[in-house]
């Protein structure tokens, strides 16, 4: 394989997430913000987050299988919440993500909160990088 995903024993060990990518080959894919829209570009999930997480996870598998990709092939994920989301009901995306990723050699991720997205109805957002190997 030409990505190894680790948490160096330098680094603290966080659940969920690897500190470290290291990629040597392979053909890199970025895919930009997925929201929670469907296909047809309707709304899904309003004001649910688990909903929309659900939803932003299945564009970005779509994302990936366009590529040539598949989850197993992330190796980073950028996850945006907004602001209202509280600790409680954020703790459902750690359920969603567990079931779309590689669990045993999760993508290394971020989670940022941030006042708003670009639509005030969108509760969560996730850009993220994927390599395929090629």
């Amino acid at each position: 394989m030409t990505v190894k995903l680790f948490t160096p024993p330098t680094l603290p060990k966080r659940g969920g997430y690897s500190q470290v990518c290291e990629v040597t080959s392979g053909k890199l894919i970025l895919i930009a913000g997925q929201v929670p829209h469907d296909v047809n570009d309707k709304m899904v999930g309003e004001g649910s987050f688990e909903a929309q997480v659900e939803q932003v996870f299945r564009n970005l598998d779509a994302a990936l299988k366009a590529a040539g990709g598949s989850m197993k092939s992330l190796v980073k994920i950028m996850n945006y919440c907004v602001a209202s989301v509280s600790y409680e009901e954020r703790m459902v995306y750690r359920t969603v993500r567990d079931r779309h990723v590689d669990t045993a050699n999760p993508p290394v991720s971020t989670f940022i909160y941030v006042v708003r997205l670009a639509q005030p109805n969108w509760l969560f957002e996730m850009d993220a990088m994927a390599v395929i190997d090629g």
